[in-house]
């Protein structure tokens, strides 16, 4: 006589992921709208009815934002960080990572261990010591001490994911470019580059947003105003406006939206480009 064996719904296993992914999403999307809209809304209007529509849609708290000069000089200043912070980071990561992979020699795990021990080191911990070190290279009020500090920053991460997807790539193909007279160089630029597309979108959404969040960093390098990033200016924006809480919300929503922008083109990337560099480590 068999025992029956009692099947579970594959549904019941996951309600329970799909109600914490609920609660966790709506915990990031209430903000956001309440922030979109409020920014549509007069102060009064704003404490009187905090989460409803807006009863009349005032444009004039984004258009004012739009037409300041100093909104554009600081979205170009984060842009152009976030972007060079990027290109480095990634440019860099992606060599180590091809030699930490591909290459077999004598201390590997060990410089390995080293870069990923970055991890580890707190980055509120060594705000002095960049500080006097950006100040003996004259590289403070410079956009340089920000990008070349936070590709530091950047590199551990990023190396660990690229190196678990370059180590992912078959070894055949390897052996089939360079019977084909590819140089270790020519794999890596050729071949491998153009295959871990999803690794290095990955990596780039991740510098790209850490770079455009990024406030402690900026304050302590820059003290001019025509250099500070939008995180910076957010609060310089608060303390000029802070009994216009309908405006400063706007001037929040602007801020975001280039972020937002890039995560959204990007987003189908960044999955499947962290499971592929967890997939073989």
């Amino acid at each position: 006589m068999s025992r029956a064996t009692k099947k579970v719904s594959p549904r019941r296993t996951t309600l329970p992921l799909h109600a914490i992914a609920l609660v966790v999403g709506a915990f990031i999307i209430v903000p956001v709208v309440y922030a979109l809209l409020g920014g549509f809304k007069d102060n009064s209007e704003l404490s009187g009815n905090p989460f409803g529509l807006p009863g009349t849609w005032v444009t004039a708290n984004y258009t004012d934002v739009l037409a300041s000069g100093s909104f554009w000089l600081q979205l170009w200043n984060s842009t152009f960080i976030a972007v060079v912070t990027t290109v480095l980071t990634v440019a860099l990561s992606a060599l180590a990572a091809f030699v930490f992979a591909r290459f077999a020699f004598r201390g590997r795990e060990l410089f390995f261990t080293l870069f990923t021990a970055g991890l580890m080191f707190p980055f509120a911990v060594a705000i002095l010591p960049i500080f006097v070190l950006l100040r003996t290279f004259g590289l403070l009020d410079n956009p340089l001490g920000v990008i070349l500090t936070q590709a530091a920053f950047g590199l551990p991460l990023t190396i660990i994911i690229l190196r678990g997807f370059f180590r992912s790539i078959p070894g055949e193909i390897e052996e089939a470019a360079t019977i084909d007279g590819c140089t270790p160089f020519g794999f890596f630029w050729r071949i491998l580059l153009p295959m871990a597309r999803p690794a290095i979108a990955t990596v780039s959404v991740l510098a790209i947003v850490g770079s455009w969040n990024n406030f402690m960093l900026p304050l302590v390098v820059f003290s001019q105003e025509t250099s500070w990033t939008l995180p910076l200016g957010i609060q310089q924006f608060q303390g000029q406006y802070a009994s216009d809480t309908a405006r400063i919300l706007a001037y929040l929503i602007l801020a975001m939206v280039p972020a937002l922008g890039f995560y959204a083109i990007a987003e189908r990337h960044l999955v499947g480009g962290l499971t592929a560099g967890a997939t073989k480590g």
